[in-house]
């Protein structure tokens, strides 16, 4: 795999701006795109893929992991603030799952009428939830920039931290994506 930031001309950090990037990505297939006479298009496929990975902190992480360090890459145990959202997002997933089953079953107005009591109490407890998630993902976003501020001075202790924000971003991706996917279930 192509080191995605040296493709796009960037520097490799844990923050990019995103108009910068959209910038570089631009400018970069402009020339490389297969309908151009110089087109390539492995290059542009690449090109493709740098600006996928790198716009997005989970795999823009990894992939900053995986390309400038040495770090071997290990399992991250949840820390309790994430392990008491995991306690909270099972049961309420769960809850979903079976409140669906009932509602799809549901024929008649009446029926339907009586789970809809049920059905507000379970989006404003995901919602909820999700607004947790949301707080989680936003206190990990504003660690980045002290990251690059380490990479800068050769902190080599960074990539483990680094890793470790990463699987971090990883679960509550995969977690926000399980609410989105009941509140979507919820509203149909």
């Amino acid at each position: 795999m192509a080191d995605f930031f040296a493709l796009l001309s960037l520097p490799p950090r844990a923050v990019l701006d995103e108009e910068a990037l959209q910038q570089a990505y631009l400018s970069a297939t402009r020339l490389a795109h297969p309908d151009q006479t110089s087109g390539n298009a492995a290059l542009s496929s690449d090109l493709n893929a740098a600006l996928e990975t790198l716009k997005s902190p989970v795999t823009r992480l990894k992939h900053l992991v995986e390309k400038h360090s040495q770090t071997a890459w290990r399992a991250v145990p949840l820390e309790p603030a994430l392990m008491s959202l995991f306690e909270k997002l099972g049961p309420l997933l769960q809850l979903s799952t079976q409140f669906l089953t009932r509602k799809d079953a549901a024929t008649s107005a009446l029926a339907k009428a009586l789970l809809s009591s049920e059905e507000m109490r379970l989006r404003e407890s995901l919602e909820a939830l999700n607004e947790e998630i949301e707080v989680l993902w936003q206190q990990l976003e504003s660690a980045l920039p002290a990251c690059d501020q380490r990479i800068d001075l050769g902190d080599t202790s960074v990539w483990s931290d680094l890793q470790a924000l990463q699987a971090k971003f990883s679960y509550l991706a995969k977690w926000r994506l399980q609410i989105r996917e009941k509140l979507l279930g919820l509203m149909l």
